[in-house]
């Protein structure tokens, strides 16, 4: 019979929190209602990840495991998780333990209630500097606003969703995965609990400054056109200035000739100005143009290299 419960755990170079992990989610499988499976994406690690995880689906015939064949990311390695799943409710965490398996209990207890996406939502961030905290605020408000769906603030992949979303979204085919926005997408019954997120375990923090930058941007091109109507609000702005411009220089240069307004650095903070926005739109344009250059070359989501728990034959690619 396959299990009621699916947990997805993604790692990379988590040597030094995966046992610990392992004991406090296996602590709450065993008080569940039902049969569980914990599978483990190891996302290219370059540690001993891939072999504690062996050694974890030695010692425990719930723990399943797929290995990617290199670091695909975050989002494509629950993205693979997602499609390997067996139970009917699926539960997505982290593996540093910021997100507390002990609150699992509570997003099963709104599953049976009724809802059929129940999301984590932070409501402090424990021993993380103002220069972490103010971005990420800063950004799922701006995200909120300026994206065609709703997506909640302050909310992670730390989350619950029923068999049928998770469906949905194995039928989706972009490979630009935003999960927390595609999870809103379907909609749905969905809730929330809140809960203050802890500190990492052990190790060094995964996803860095950069990486953040790029998984934002990615959500706000994803699910926004914004952007691009901004782009063209600023270029027709750009233009009312330059005619404005052109019209108090022909002035001053009739009115005034001496005038030191008709001069030199009047027009080079022209041309600045226009080849600045001129860039920034065509940034932007190129950043929507790559995504559709990705998909359209219909490469897989990720390379399987490994996998133990499966009894099924799989295959060692996904599109």
């Amino acid at each position: 019979m396959p299990p009621k419960y699916s947990l997805i755990v993604p790692i990379y170079n988590e040597e030094e929190t995966i046992l610990e992990m392992y004991h406090r989610v296996a602590a709450v499988m065993d008080q569940l209602d039902g049969a569980a499976e914990l599978i483990l994406i190891n996302d290219g690690s370059r540690d001993c990840s891939l072999s504690l995880l062996r050694d974890l689906h030695q010692k425990d015939p719930r723990v399943c495991y797929i290995s990617l064949a290199r670091n695909f990311g975050h989002q494509i390695a629950v993205t693979a998780g997602l499609n390997f799943v067996r139970g009917q409710a699926v539960i997505i965490l982290d593996a540093d333990l910021q997100d507390p398996p002990e609150l699992i209990p509570h997003l099963i207890e709104k599953w049976q209630q009724g809802y059929q996406v129940v999301y984590a939502q932070r409501t402090q961030r424990r021993k993380e500097s103002w220069l972490k905290r103010l971005p990420a605020y800063v950004f799922y408000r701006l995200l909120r606003r300026l994206a065609d769906v709703d997506i909640p603030p302050d909310t992670g992949d730390f989350c619950l969703m029923d068999r049928r979303v998770v469906d949905i979204l194995n039928a989706m085919p972009e490979r630009n995965r935003y999960i927390r926005g595609l999870r809103s997408w379907a909609g749905l019954q969905q809730t929330s609990i809140r809960f203050e997120r802890d500190p990492r375990f052990a190790g060094e923090v995964k996803y860095t400054f950069r990486k953040s930058l790029s998984l934002a941007a990615n959500g706000l091109v994803s699910f926004s056109r914004l952007p691009l109507r901004l782009s063209t609000y600023v270029g027709l702005a750009a233009a009312v200035a330059a005619i404005l411009m052109a019209v108090l220089v022909l002035y001053w240069r009739i009115v005034s000739p001496s005038s030191p307004l008709t001069g030199f650095a009047t027009i080079m903070i022209a041309i600045f100005f226009l080849g600045a926005v001129q860039l920034v739109s065509i940034g932007i344009l190129g950043e929507y143009v790559g995504r559709i250059y990705e998909e359209v070359k219909g490469r897989p989501l990720y390379v399987l290299s490994e996998m133990g728990g499966f009894t099924e034959e799989l295959p060692i690619y996904k599109r």
